[in-house]
């Protein structure tokens, strides 16, 4: 039930991008749209990553037409991260030799923010493919949604190209590079075979929780990465207190600026009323 808000915010949204496709022709308009659209995408990335551990419904036919969904928002087909993420970086995040999400190279130094975010994009659909050869049957599911997904983004493109390219083609490629960049955080810098310590957590902000589904809780979902997103906050209790201090971080600039908004607004209700 914890996925009945998100997912219909989702498919409304994705709704809307149906609609101005079909309707609008203005450059200047679909520019503000993809514009508008960077933020809350980058943050449905979050959604795609939860469902791809824990899948969102009981039917398959649901699973895989909200992963053609997820695709056209994120860059991020279905079963891809199922092979790079869960078969690949969570068994291997520990082992910077192995780590589909490396954050070392070659030498054993820590990458920049750039490379690494380069690096990760260019290569997330080879890495899963390769982790694919040790699962055969899920890696037969992976190459089927990335054909599907394809199909239906080249079938929207010879329809509206130029549509196509604001609404889809741009934000998949950016959504999938947001994301990347993301993980740097996660665990760049952390060289430990400790899992309590090889993770940074964003537990103290509320937005960034409420958009992400506890993505900042993130400790705890490497210790138990098939736990559904809203079970997070309560693993961590069990294993806050072996957690370091340096493994926590603040979110980004906007996560701020919504709580601090949150924090404002509920001093002001609390505020006792002056009597005449």
């Amino acid at each position: 039930k914890e996925d009945r808000l998100p997912i219909f915010i989702f498919i409304t949204y994705f709704v809307l991008d149906l609609i101005v496709f079909v309707n609008v022709d203005s450059i200047l308009f679909l520019s503000f749209w993809f514009l508008l659209g960077i933020w809350p995408k980058g943050n449905i990335c979050a959604w795609n990553h939860h469902h791809q551990h824990c899948f969102t419904f009981n039917s398959t036919v649901l699973n895989r037409l909200l992963e053609v969904m997820y695709g056209l928002q994120t860059g991020i087909a279905g079963f891809t991260w199922v092979l790079h993420h869960n078969l690949g970086h969570h068994l291997n995040y520990l082992d910077q030799k192995k780590d589909e999400s490396r954050w070392m190279d070659k030498n054993n130094k820590k990458m920049s923010r750039l490379r690494y975010t380069f690096e990760v994009t260019a290569t997330s659909y080879y890495r899963a493919y390769q982790v694919g050869k040790k699962h055969p049957k899920v890696q037969n599911q992976f190459i089927m949604m990335v054909t599907l997904t394809s199909l239906v983004v080249i079938g929207l493109t010879i329809l509206r190209p130029v549509n196509a390219l604001f609404i889809f083609w741009a934000p998949m490629l950016l959504s999938l590079t947001l994301t990347a960049d993301a993980t740097y955080d996660h665990h760049s810098g952390l060289s430990t075979d400790e899992p309590v310590k090889a993770s940074r957590n964003i537990i103290e902000s509320e937005w960034y929780n409420r958009l992400t589904g506890n993505l900042g809780y993130h400790t705890a979902h490497h210790i138990k990465f098939g736990l559904h997103w809203s079970r997070l906050p309560r693993l961590h209790e069990k294993y806050k207190a072996d957690i370091p201090q340096d493994c926590y971080n603040e979110p980004f600039l906007l996560f701020r600026i919504l709580d601090n908004f949150s924090d404002l607004s509920r001093r002001i209700k609390r505020k006792p009323q002056a009597t005449s």
